[in-house]
């Protein structure tokens, strides 16, 4: 395969779900032996390395240092910390494919707060997928309903969370360069995490230790990949192929912790799929409609 075309980039967007899929599977085991803040701490510092690495070897680690809003991103990588650690506490409590499931509503979140945050138009077409994906949500979460759980609450908060973290890193990277931000999300997530990290720490045994190895390289795995396919296709292209983590966390859920899911929370997670999905082929079809009037200007 080719691996300079469009298609190479999807290949590797739908490979980095499966490997995220399967760092989630390794968090939940993680989550019932040791505090969420040391397993969050391990895994910034891990990731620190790697960004700094990265920044060295594309312009520099000094020059990735510089940066010309540092306040926003701060801001952004202290939202993604409190995210990561929200979203472990949410799979220690809740099934692999519930909860991204309802974590799924993110993109919709997103769509719906790059209008007062961005100051973007969205059109009547994207806001009704937008009510229609929060309907698929409302029938996972079934509200007033005796199989309300609580608990399921906390992935919506995180696909808030995530909604404003990307919007932010929209912000942050039309000054800063993407080295730069990762360096600032690796370096701020360890320094974040470990504060909380310390007190709680426990002792590890080798078992442990090998699953935190591999949580730290299945997580930079994941990014790599997830960088390359960026770098190889439109965003709006690879967006609705991240749903296929919804497969994936089913699967791994079932075969290795024997967790099912209902109907109506299929049912939900198909709603909110695609409603996602055709958020993302209307600015698609938008970003090829604006390229082809500036041309035609």
């Amino acid at each position: 395969m080719n691996l300079s075309t469009p298609m190479s980039g999807i290949v590797l967007m739908i490979l980095s779900t499966l490997v995220f899929s399967v760092q989630d599977a390794i968090t939940k085991m993680l989550v019932q032996e040791l505090p969420v803040a040391q397993i969050v701490f391990v895994r910034f510092v891990a990731f620190a390395i790697f960004a700094c690495l990265f920044a060295t070897v594309n312009g520099g680690l000094r020059t990735a240092l510089r940066s010309l809003v540092p306040v926003r991103q701060l801001i952004r990588c202290l939202l993604m910390c409190s995210e990561i650690a929200l979203f472990a506490l949410a799979l220690r409590v809740l099934g692999l494919a519930e909860v991204h499931a309802l974590f799924a509503c993110f993109p919709l979140v997103v769509a719906a707060l790059s209008v007062p945050i961005l100051g973007e138009k969205v059109g009547h077409r994207r806001w009704m997928a937008v009510i229609v994906g929060f309907i698929g949500t409302l029938i996972i979460l079934r509200p007033g309903l005796a199989v309300f759980d609580p608990n399921a609450l906390i992935p919506l908060v995180c696909a808030v969370i995530f909604a404003l973290y990307n919007l932010l890193t929209r912000q942050v990277s039309r000054r800063d360069s993407f080295a730069t931000s990762l360096v600032y999300f690796g370096i701020t997530g360890a320094v974040a995490s470990g504060l909380f990290a310390w007190p709680l720490w426990q002792p590890l045994n080798p078992a442990t230790i090998k699953l935190l190895a591999l949580l730290c390289a299945t997580s930079i795995c994941g990014h790599m990949m997830l960088i390359k396919a960026l770098q190889l296709t439109e965003a709006v292209v690879l967006q609705p192929f991240h749903y296929l983590v919804l497969i994936w966390t089913l699967t791994i859920g079932y075969v290795f912790f024997r967790e099912t899911v209902d109907g109506p929370t299929l049912l939900g997670a198909g709603i909110v799929a695609f409603s996602g999905i055709y958020v993302a082929y209307r600015e698609f079809v938008l970003s090829r409609s604006n390229a082809g009037n500036q041309g035609v200007a």
